[in-house]
């Protein structure tokens, strides 16, 4: 039996992102967030308008998103009600978030020097994707008590990096979704995956046939001019 619900939010499970940037002092900024979806080498964030994070994407148009494994979740979890925003904006004060300009400390992970972009790599996290601004859009522009409170952002990926441990052992272009657990939010809480219930048709698809050229494109050089 179904009933007709109003459920404040709807995050039926997605993968937590740590997402760094680089604050306008030089200093680092890392941010948990689960609004994330992904196609090929493209990633859309939801993030609130008035974030650090949000900030600081709108000026330097990069940032690491970073994927923590279910084992980081306390990691995770000491930044949950942090903000690198001072003053904390009133939406978060009502929530219980703090100022805290050492989210790097805070959570006890450590920051490493990326490749491509100046923010950092999270080295405690199995996946760091290197990542450009692309697209910003609002969110519920139509909706005079929302507008101008939530973005969304398209981020292009510019270069990937994947510990061996999740990796295929005779392909490692290739994620090993046996080895690979993130941690997952669902209506707040963390979760982690199980293992695999059943094989899947779309499995026998080989990956390279979803190639795009987003890949080639994050193989020229930094000093190269991008077509």
């Amino acid at each position: 039996m179904h009933i007709t619900g109003e459920p404040p939010i709807l995050y039926f499970g997605t993968p937590v992102v740590l997402i760094s940037t680089v604050n306008d002092n030089g200093s680092y900024n890392l941010a948990p967030m689960s609004s994330v979806f992904w196609l090929g080498w493209r990633g859309v964030l939801g993030l609130s308008a008035f974030s650090k994070t949000t900030e600081n994407m709108l000026r330097t148009r990069e940032c690491v998103l970073n994927l923590p494994s279910a084992d980081l979740a306390g990691a995770v979890n000491r930044l949950a009600r942090t903000t690198g925003s001072n003053p904390v904006p009133e939406g978060k004060l009502k929530r219980g978030y703090r100022y805290e300009p050492e989210k790097f400390a805070t959570a006890g992970l450590t920051p490493a020097p990326a490749e491509i972009v100046n923010a950092p790599l999270v080295a405690e996290c199995p996946v760091q994707l290197e990542a450009r601004v692309e697209a910003v859009h609002e969110i519920a522009a139509d909706n005079p008590v929302q507008k101008g409170r939530i973005v969304t952002f398209e981020v292009r990926i510019i270069r990937v990096h994947l510990h061996t441990s999740i990796l295929k052992e005779d392909n490692p272009d290739k994620v090993d979704p046996d080895k690979w657990r993130p941690l997952i939010m669902s209506f707040q809480e963390f979760y982690g995956l199980g293992e695999r219930i059943h094989t899947s048709t779309l499995a026998e698809i080989p990956e390279a046939l979803y190639f795009s050229n987003d890949i080639e494109r994050a193989r020229v050089s930094r000093t190269t001019i991008e077509p």
